[in-house]
């Protein structure tokens, strides 16, 4: 029995290109993404982050529903009796429900860096985000992400051709000894493993 083979034509050149423009968009997305969350790990901690930012809104309107997004459903019952507690104390002495405000908050981080599988360290201070996840608040608070695919292009480009470069340069004398051959590996690791972590991002799980 024999098995037939369709030949692949290309019967319209541009529309090809067009789908590659796409891919290579939705690429240059991920790898954003990607180094948001690697750079980024403390963005929900930071009181400029979108977890605190959205638990002061809910204190300010007794609105605990602002916040449940940020947590599990069966986080819920150790959240909403603390969030009625701590606004039950906004209008009394201003040290006492600082302190409570700020349990408050660091509860919720602590829930919500639970609910990723990443361990909580304490609240940081505004201005602790890293300049790409505040470039990411800033594309869908502006609905513009063009931006961040142009800064994404040019960084990905810069880092590629580089370590492209010093594997090219050191796989000519990779050989010559066990340190230069080490001295390969080396930059061979980072060099794959940059497109590596990109492909898992595209066809595998993300994390915050």
């Amino acid at each position: 029995m024999k098995t037939q083979t369709k030949k692949l034509t290309v019967s319209n050149p541009l529309k090809v290109e067009r789908i590659f423009k796409f891919n290579m968009r939705s690429i240059l997305l991920a790898f954003a993404f990607m180094l948001v969350s690697i750079s980024g790990f403390a963005h929900c901690d930071s009181y400029d982050g979108p977890v605190i930012k959205d638990a002061l809104k809910a204190l300010d309107q007794n609105n605990v529903q602002l916040v449940l997004k940020w947590i599990e459903p069966q986080q819920e019952k150790e959240i909403i009796p603390l969030f009625h507690k701590t606004y039950s104390l906004k209008n009394e002495d201003k040290e006492v429900y600082a302190i409570v405000e700020k349990h408050f908050l660091e509860t919720l981080v602590r829930l919500h860096r639970e609910m990723e599988s990443a361990s909580f360290t304490g609240l940081k201070p505004a201005g602790s985000m890293t300049p790409l996840v505040e470039m990411a608040d800033n594309s869908i608070a502006e609905n513009d992400v063009e931006k961040v695919i142009k800064t994404v292009t040019n960084n990905l480009e810069q880092v590629l051709r580089e370590r492209y470069a010093t594997v090219a340069k050191l796989n000519k004398t990779k050989d010559n000894s066990v340190e230069q051959g080490r001295e390969y590996v080396h930059a061979y690791v980072q060099y794959t493993h940059t497109l590596e972590a990109l492909e898992h991002i595209l066809h595998g799980d993300i994390s915050h």
